[in-house]
């Protein structure tokens, strides 16, 4: 059943609950728009209520502290004049048109992570509306939405987000996204929203001022970590976990990505994940529920299963080291993390075949060891992907492997993650071998602006590989636009196109019905080759994958007969030519 919301307005029949967590303010008074100023009564463990008759739908309104600083709602249901405004009072209810959804099984997946902002010209739900038709038919059967969470400015990609119950206005309101939603689960598309638990943005988050929200104990990247077990902690947990299930009852997510879950540091028991993750599955248990997570840990506990197959706790992981593995095959680079993946094939043998390639051994990189066994995991508890908004966007230009290095070999790596067990994920574009970039983007005010520019410089010169001088100024406005999709190139490469589309109908004919079969057993073959070649048992199916992931041809025993599957590239008797990839299936 699911749990009732202690933050935010609360909409009754004959008026408006306002309530705010506020312990370390002795008053708060509400003021509403046109309205006046009303002192709220405290209650308990620092809370400050007030039944307001006079308010509706509609209605702005702000707290102001008692040294008279005006803040916003922190559950704020939607800010109409960016995060340094009055919140708004927002009806929740919603004429939904597939009010039977329930939501697809994770095998079904395929996914197509977005940014709402420069999916489309427009930017906003609405025009993402019109594009969903086009997902469908290319086999997509979940979007993934980068934040949307309220963050300061005119644009953003959402990790600076300062009100986390707020879709940006930037992109439309409340009900906008609920009909993106709707729209979706009509075609049969799942939609899962990035949320970022770690950390708030450096604009814009006023609650600090009032509320205990983080601790000194912790530090993140980003500063002081949240306060998940402190004094005042158990209000924090609840104010991030009622925000998960907020995003997936009012707005029918059908799951959550959760950004760098390795930042939040909790000493509790149980850790802030695991209650998060009990009590999302506790609310909505004639779902299907999918929780993601981003870990550099790779911590293979959190992705244990049930002997029936279903998640403990979390759904799957993103695969950094499969896309590691693949780009560093594919373009030769090899500089930062990517130097732990100079030796690329035993890295990708060992990610395609047990999920993580580091399990625990030393990163030179990390300069500790990472990870933990995940050998004895399913395959659709990672996520694979060869390009997604942090592996474009933290490069010094945005750019994408595509603009610089041959088709061929961006067409082999895609022909491999895309029929992989693994669950695929596709970066908008990416499909039609979109060569725009993705850089790195914001809005702050000028001073936080240049902080920003010169974080970006600092560390591009930390990367051997990058030239400082070559990154591209995040808070321009041409930097944004150069990140909007430009629709009427969607036919520049035909084959290109093609290419995805044939190996995403092949996922939908040919593996997503193996992979509901438990266990599955993968096998490396030939490690002393400079092939790539694993296989995997699938109850009486064996899927195999050989290739050639070099520019240079390759001799061997070609599988190419009634079990062939797929084949990219050029095949010459028993000759592989460059950037050749191979599937068969042995039912």
């Amino acid at each position: 059943m699911r749990e009732a919301y202690t933050f935010g307005p609360e909409i009754r029949d004959d008026a408006v609950l306002f309530r705010l967590w506020a312990p370390l303010a002795e008053r708060v008074t509400l003021r509403i728009d046109q309205r006046g100023d009303w002192t709220m009564q405290p209650r308990e463990g620092g809370w400050h209520i007030l039944k307001m008759q006079q308010a509706r739908p509609g209605d702005l309104y702000k707290f102001i502290l008692p040294d008279g600083l005006e803040v916003p709602d922190p559950a704020s249901r939607f800010q109409p004049a960016d995060v340094h405004g009055p919140s708004e009072v927002v009806q929740p209810q919603f004429a939904w048109s597939r009010v039977d959804w329930k939501g697809r099984p994770w095998e079904e997946m395929v996914v197509y992570e977005l940014h709402i902002g420069a999916f489309t010209q427009a930017g906003t739900f609405s025009s993402a509306m019109e594009r969903l038709d086009y997902l469908q038919s290319l086999g997509v059967t979940a979007i993934q939405l980068m934040p949307l969470s309220d963050f300061p400015g005119r644009y953003g990609w959402g990790y600076d987000g300062v009100l986390p119950y707020a879709p940006d206005s930037s992109y439309g309101r409340p009900e906008d996204l609920k009909r993106l939603v709707d729209a979706a689960h009509e075609r049969g598309i799942c939609v899962f929203l990035d949320v970022v638990y770690n950390h708030f943005g450096p604009d814009g988050n006023y609650l600090p001022s009032y509320a205990p929200i983080f601790s000194a104990r912790h530090e993140s990247p980003w500063g002081k970590g949240l306060n998940f077990d402190g004094e005042g902690g158990r209000q924090v947990r609840n104010f991030v976990i009622e925000n998960a299930i907020y995003w997936i009852g009012e707005f029918r997510m059908d799951g959550l990505r959760l950004d760098a879950v390795h930042a939040m540091k909790d000493n509790s028991d149980p850790h802030i994940l695991i209650e998060l993750a009990e009590r999302v599955r506790r609310s909505f248990p004639d779902r299907h529920i999918h929780l993601i997570l981003e870990n550099e840990d790779n911590d293979s506990a959190l992705l244990a299963r049930k002997p029936d197959g279903e998640a403990w706790h979390f759904t799957a992981q993103w695969n950094d080291d499969i896309h590691h593995a693949l780009h560093v095959a594919a373009t030769g680079e090899t500089f930062g993390y990517y130097g732990d993946y100079a030796d690329w094939l035993p890295r990708a043998r060992r990610s395609l075949a047990e999920g993580f390639a580091f399990q625990g051994e030393h990163m030179a990189y990390r300069q500790r060891s990472r990870g933990k066994p995940s050998t004895s995991l399913h395959p659709t508890a990672f996520l694979s992907f060869i390009q997604n908004h942090d592996q474009i966007g933290n490069r010094a230009k945005g750019d994408r492997m595509v603009a610089s290095h041959p088709a061929e070999a961006m067409k082999a790596i895609a022909a491999i993650y895309l029929l992989a067990p693994q669950i695929p994920m596709l970066f908008m574009g990416e499909e039609w071998g979109c060569t725009q970039p993705f850089p790195f983007f914001c809005d702050f005010d000028e001073e936080l602006n240049d902080k920003v520019r010169l974080g970006r410089k600092e560390e591009l010169r930390r990367l051997p590989g990058f030239d400082a001088k070559d990154a591209v100024d995040p808070a321009s406005d041409a930097t944004f636009h150069s990140a909007k999709l430009q629709w009427d190139k969607l036919q520049a490469d035909q084959a290109f196109g093609q290419h995805y589309r044939d190996l995403i109908r092949l996922r939908h004919q040919k593996i997503m019905p193996l992979l509901g079969q438990r266990p599955v057993h993968a096998t490396v073959h030939d490690t002393d080759s400079p092939l790539l070649r694993v296989s995997w048992q699938m109850g009486q199916s064996t899927l195999r994958l050989t290739a050639n992931l070099s520019d240079r041809p390759m001799t061997m025993s070609v599988p190419t007969g009634d079990a062939a599957l797929f084949i990219c590239g050029n095949i010459a008797g028993d000759e592989l030519g460059p950037w050749s990839v191979i599937w068969d299936l042995v039912e």
